[in-house]
């Protein structure tokens, strides 16, 4: 299972998705099953490195971003991936006009694994408030991981 997670400039939320999601795999040890990527619905910040903030808040808890260098989807990510989820619904628009649609069902927001559906992580750029960001990732991918591996034991967690 490929999954390919997206923000605005990805070096926020999507990065924070990306090594998260990447931790409770290994964690779970489900890393030849689920692979988790990251991508920017913009060009804004192509080829930055995961926003400070976002970094400490990763760093915290344990989960090294270094390397990490901010890209752009492209029309050929829909059929590489399994699934694609957003963290936004401006960030769900973007990505149906560069796919050109969404005629598998493979585009949904983070959230709706939460349990929280139709809801938005927050951006932390704007709001700054890194640490909110970190709990609703966090919450979203559990659920993701869950969902898509029926991983409901303690091991990722």
């Amino acid at each position: 299972m490929k999954i390919l997670l997206t923000c605005h400039g990805n070096i926020c939320r999507s990065p924070m998705a990306q090594y998260i999601m990447s931790d409770m795999v290994r964690r779970a040890g489900a890393e030849e099953e689920i692979l988790a990527d990251s991508a920017a619905a913009t060009g804004e910040e192509l080829g930055n490195p995961v926003y400070p903030p976002a970094a400490r808040v990763l760093r915290e808890h344990g989960i090294d971003c270094s390397g990490h260098a901010a890209r752009k989807i492209t029309r050929r990510d829909y059929d590489e991936y399994d699934l694609l989820i957003g963290m936004d619904h401006e960030n769900i628009r973007d990505m149906l006009r560069i796919f050109g649609g969404d005629p598998e069902g493979k585009i949904k927001l983070l959230l709706d694994f939460a349990e929280r559906p139709g809801q938005e992580v927050a951006d932390p750029w704007y709001t700054r408030d890194f640490r909110e960001a970190w709990r609703d990732i966090e919450t979203g991918c559990r659920g993701l991981l869950e969902t898509i591996s029926g991983y409901k034991d303690r091991r990722y967690r």
